[in-house]
């Protein structure tokens, strides 16, 4: 083989391994989307609690970086406090161990049979569960298998490249020049935050060990700076963040730091009789690697644990307090909280329970202006100017969680309905605003409904809001149990706005209502029954993404 060729294998090795981990990954988000976000839903200011859901986590969806830049997301959206954050990415450092671990499984051979090759044809399986099924649930699983399997093709094509004496004799020589413990520190760092998966980078160097091109003590050095690398994905998510979000990536990178730190001067005056025990405690080379990998980052980590409060207290004294700027409209999406779909999925469905409890809000006070009250009329023009941005930033977050390669289905769908529901909240805030204006028509024309319209609204209004508490109920649960009975009430609102029609015409005709105040008077019932129709829209894209109640009311 060329040595040409045998560049352009190293190359491709290294490609198809990425591609397995990014796809591996993929298919363990969508697999195991509830499992994250019910883990997310239990972090507590506990430390132990914490740090193993930032292991749990990464473990599953195979990226310290999605989990550290998720968490970011959440600490800038106020939902996570920074000593909960510490403690979760000190627990997504040993979580990425986990790849490792199974990049080792190469190693393993017995009687002529490689499992190396064995794990590489299950790509083979993977592919086939994707090609000819269209059952997501298999798919998924597909996914992970395909993935799982070409990280191993990926070894073997590095494996092989190194056959080349002139290949392997440039890595062995470049490891033998290079063997200044900070040198490898520093070109792992480039490395890893080249690549922006530490995962991935060790994967490579226990490939590289298993092909005898590199001693374990370099190895040591090299893995120590790609658990330091993998924190440039941090640092270019905290810009423009809030101080808090800053403070993390902060904390991410000086933990890591004095982890490498602290094991460099250890291993500086001891490396050598380290790595001679792990070569004859270790019989396979890409296990030494990858228990060395476990070992560092468990104990560093757990070393720093009882320290969360003062590591906090570290990152707010080198990191102030921006000067105080606007509040930001939305309370609970950021774009970091992409990086896991089902995490964004479950922020914006409280970010749209924000919205339409705005809604409501303005739907009451626009009830209390046509009765007269307008004293809160500038509180509504706020809440209507903050319901119309939520719409756009929500559908603008809405159309990227949807473009993302790791959605599950079930998500996807849910998402196709939440487009929906963020337009019928928006238009009962323009109803609630027509209410306000047509109270401003009346003052200013000196008119009023009489005592038996505005009973009559105070009656059709009270089953409209009743529907409004169960219509959100239903889309925070996700239990259709209360359909039924929604649909009822809007049948019995519809009934209200024919009888209040015709009560309004008999007025009218008795001279009790003006003719100006009568007009507003059809106008409001009309548009409460609208509002009631958007409230049926809403509860029910639970069961059709647009709502249809004909489909789910059997």
């Amino acid at each position: 083989m060329s040595v040409f060729m045998s560049i352009l294998k190293l190359l491709a090795g290294v490609g198809v391994f990425l591609a397995g981990m990014r796809f591996m990954s993929e298919g363990l988000q969508q697999s195991a989307g509830g499992g994250v976000k019910q883990m997310f839903a239990k972090f507590s200011d506990k430390r132990l609690v914490g740090y193993g859901i930032g292991t749990g986590v990464t473990a599953i969806i195979q990226s310290s970086d999605a989990t550290t830049v998720m968490t970011m997301g959440l600490v800038n959206a106020g939902i996570m406090k920074l000593r909960q954050a510490t403690s979760v990415v000190l627990g997504a450092k040993l979580g990425t161990t986990i790849t490792g671990v199974i990049v080792a499984l190469s190693a393993f051979s017995t009687g002529g049979f490689s499992f190396n090759t064995f794990f590489a044809a299950v790509s083979a399986v993977g592919v086939g569960m994707i090609v000819f099924t269209k059952k997501d649930k298999i798919n998924r699983i597909g996914r992970i298998l395909m993935g799982f399997g070409f990280i191993f093709v990926g070894l073997i094509m590095m494996c092989e490249s190194m056959v080349t004496d002139e290949i392997n004799g440039f890595f062995v020589g470049l490891f033998t020049a290079i063997r200044n413990p900070i040198l490898l520190l520093l070109m792992s760092f480039l490395f890893t935050g080249l690549i922006q998966s530490s995962s991935a980078a060790t994967g490579i160097y226990i490939a590289l060990v298993g092909a005898g091109t590199m001693t374990t003590f370099q190895a040591l050095f090299l893995v120590m700076g790609a658990n330091v690398g993998t924190c440039v994905t941090a640092i270019w998510a905290a810009i423009g963040a809030s101080a808090d979000t800053k403070r993390v990536a902060f904390l991410h990178i000086t933990t890591a730091a004095f982890g490498a730190l602290v094991f460099s001067i250890l291993l500086t005056f001891f490396g050598k009789q380290a790595s001679a025990f792990l070569d004859s405690a270790i019989s396979l080379p890409e296990w030494r690697i990858a228990l060395f990998n476990v070992v560092f980052n468990l104990t560093y980590t757990l070393l720093l644990l009882p320290f969360v409060g003062k590591l906090e207290q570290l990152a707010r004294l080198c990191i102030k307090d921006t000067s105080k700027k606007e509040q930001p409209v939305v309370t609970f999406i950021d774009d970091r909280m992409l990086e896991t779909p089902s995490i964004a999925v479950a922020q914006v469905q409280k970010e749209i329970l924000r919205m339409a409890n705005l809604s409501k809000a303005n739907l009451s006070i626009a009830i209390k202006a046509l009765g007269g009250d307008m004293s809160q009329r500038d509180t509504l023009i706020d809440n209507e100017q903050t319901i119309n941005t939520l719409n756009r930033e929500i559908a603008s977050f809405l159309i990227k969680i949807s473009t993302h390669g790791s959605i599950t289905a079930v998500d996807e769908k849910l998402v196709g309905s939440l487009h929906h529901v963020i337009s019928d909240i928006e238009r009962i805030g323009d109803h609630a605003r027509n209410f306000v204006e047509f109270a401003d028509e009346l003052n200013r024309q000196g008119c009023a409904f009489s005592a038996d319209a505005q009973a009559e609204l105070a009656v059709m209004y009270g089953r409209v809001s009743e529907m409004f508490d169960l219509g959100l109920g239903v889309i925070e649960s996700r239990d259709r149990s209360g359909l039924k009975k929604l649909a009822a009430l809007e049948d019995e609102v519809d009934a209200l706005k024919r009888v209040y029609g015709e009560h309004h015409i008999k007025r009218l005709h008795e001279g009790v209502c003006t003719i100006e105040s009568g007009m507003y008077y059809y106008d409001v019932i009309t548009e409460l029954e609208r509002i009631a129709d958007h409230i049926i829209n809403i509860a029910f894209s639970v069961d059709s993404p647009t709502g249809t109640i004909a489909a789910v009311i059997e």
